[in-house]
């Protein structure tokens, strides 16, 4: 699991984010924080971290002051702003003091499991060691620039769009647009149009499955699946 720390200055936005983290499979939220001063101090308490989710505004200091004194004490946990601040040199100054990712409030639950995602397959990758060729590297240093849910075409369903996702998400193998239709409730033409569309996106693989007569079925899986 991918232990993480969220840090807001309001109580229920900590929560509401805390929520979002838990909700994205392999994060768990080690503990909140509402300051500059309780942010450092859960860093040195809190037994692993691996990522801190940092607000900007707080009470008595910035978010980019504690990720400086994060940085001065050796501490090298990984760190993306969630913040509404918008400002380009507070963009700039995060990214120069080793922000991973920046994240603008507001934000729907899709945009930070997209960056969550993103950090869950970085790491992945830079747990494999080894050496890397030039697309290995171009990989690494775009992973995180995967950017929000894509806009969904005209007549698709944002609720509908997650049904299936999470479906796919959840699932032991591939599945097929009829298997997927029985679990979300929907048509299994509804299911095959979405999962044409994440396939298009990159976020579903396709494969085919081959039986005794007639037309090999098609099946989806999700992409990023360790």
């Amino acid at each position: 699991m991918i232990e993480v720390l969220v840090v807001d200055d309001d109580m229920r936005v900590a929560r509401v984010n805390a929520a979002y983290v838990e909700k994205v499979p392999g994060f768990h939220v080690a503990g909140e924080a509402h300051s500059a001063a309780e942010a450092l101090h859960r860093l040195e308490t809190l037994p692993r971290l691996d990522l801190v989710l940092l607000d900007h505004y707080l009470p008595d200091a910035t978010g980019l002051s504690v990720v400086q004194e994060m940085r001065r004490r050796g501490d090298q946990t990984d760190v993306i702003m969630v913040t509404a601040a918008r400002d380009v040199s507070t963009v700039q100054a995060a990214m120069r003091h080793g922000a991973l990712q920046y994240l603008v409030k507001p934000f729907a639950f899709a945009g930070l499991r997209a960056k969550l995602e993103a950090y869950a397959e970085l790491r992945r990758t830079l747990d494999g060691g080894g050496e890397a060729e030039q697309a290995e590297v171009d990989r690494i240093f775009g992973a995180l620039s995967a950017s929000s849910e894509p806009d969904l075409p005209k007549g698709h369903s944002p609720t509908t769009a997650e049904l299936v996702r999470q479906s796919l998400m959840h699932a032991d193998g591939p599945l097929s647009a009829q298997e997927i239709a029985e679990r979300t409730g929907v048509s299994r033409q509804t299911a095959q149009r979405y999962l044409k569309l994440l396939e298009r996106t990159g976020r579903a693989r396709l494969t085919l499955k081959y039986g005794d007569a007639g037309r090999p079925e098609h099946r989806y899986e999700w992409a990023t699946r360790s």
